[in-house]
């Protein structure tokens, strides 16, 4: 029985000290980069760099101030897309998808998911950017929005089948009406849940370069209208990052950090609405 014990407890100590070793490997390369990235970024950063446009090319000076703000609303237009199409469909997976349409529904949300993101790009070049004869933020927001959707599906789905059928049941049995108690008992119970997914998706866009380069194309200066090309903080990055110039790479390394530090915020104000869905115990 001893022999036992003791095999049982030194096969739990190697199984421990090799998660701790996994979760090494995993998270000392994270640490890595993004040190290098603050070590790199932090001494292009100043006040210009948030509040002025870019330079003139070979020009040292100038700061990120159109692509910060073209990023916002690039983010803004992808979510007015992304957002309710990806939460009402996956309320409708949830509680009503039990037939051979929602099959398909979640195959083709799952295929789209898998999609690289500059097909994504180059699709909604077709169909909005040849139409309109134009780059524009319309088209960047669509792009984001397009791969947002079924990320945004497949999360809403998931959480509010976590949701107990007693309380469904309950609500029912009262004589609550069925969309009544999915909108006020369903999505209510799991709506920290799918807040999170919500955020996770949007800093999961706001890294993306290869679908804006088809859409929104980029812009030294202050975009004028929505159908105009707009500046995002991921394309001047890439620009700046493969230009020939010394300042331009250093400003490349602060976009950079900033970008990070936008996706870092993102990240824990999902992981604010995780703490109100499971009581503040993560």
């Amino acid at each position: 029985m001893r022999v036992t014990l003791a095999r049982r407890r030194a096969g739990d100590r190697i199984v421990a000290a090799a998660l701790w070793a996994l979760t090494l490997v995993a998270v000392v390369p994270l640490i890595a980069v993004l040190g290098y990235v603050a070590v790199q970024g932090a001494s292009a950063i100043d006040w210009a760099f948030f509040t002025q446009l870019p330079g003139p090319a070979g020009e040292a000076g100038g700061g990120f101030v159109n692509a910060i703000v073209g990023t916002l609303v690039l983010l803004g237009l992808a979510s007015i897309l992304g957002l309710p199409v990806g939460v009402l469909g996956g309320i409708w997976l949830a509680e009503y998808g039990e037939n051979r349409a929602a099959f398909w529904v979640r195959y083709l949300a799952d295929v789209l998911n898998g999609v690289p993101s500059i097909i994504i790009g180059i699709v909604v070049y077709g169909l909005i950017v040849l139409p309109m004869g134009t780059f524009s933020a319309y088209a960047g927001g669509a792009a984001l929005g397009i791969m947002m959707i079924p990320m945004i599906m497949r999360t809403t789905e998931e959480l509010l089948r976590l949701v107990p059928d007693s309380l469904r049941e309950a609500s029912l049995a009262l004589g609550i009406p069925r969309w009544r108690t999915t909108l006020s008992v369903v999505v209510r119970t799991a709506s920290g849940g799918v807040i999170t997914g919500v955020l996770l998706a949007m800093a999961r866009v706001a890294g993306e370069t290869a679908p804006l380069i088809f859409t929104a194309f980029g812009n030294r200066f202050w975009h004028r209208g929505l159908d105009e090309p707009i500046a995002s903080m991921t394309l001047q990055i890439f620009q700046y990052a493969t230009g020939p110039f010394d300042d331009w790479h250093r400003q490349a390394w602060a976009g950079a950090l900033v970008l990070s530090g936008m996706i870092f915020t993102i990240s824990l104000a999902a992981r604010f609405a995780t703490r109100q869905r499971f009581g503040g115990r993560t």
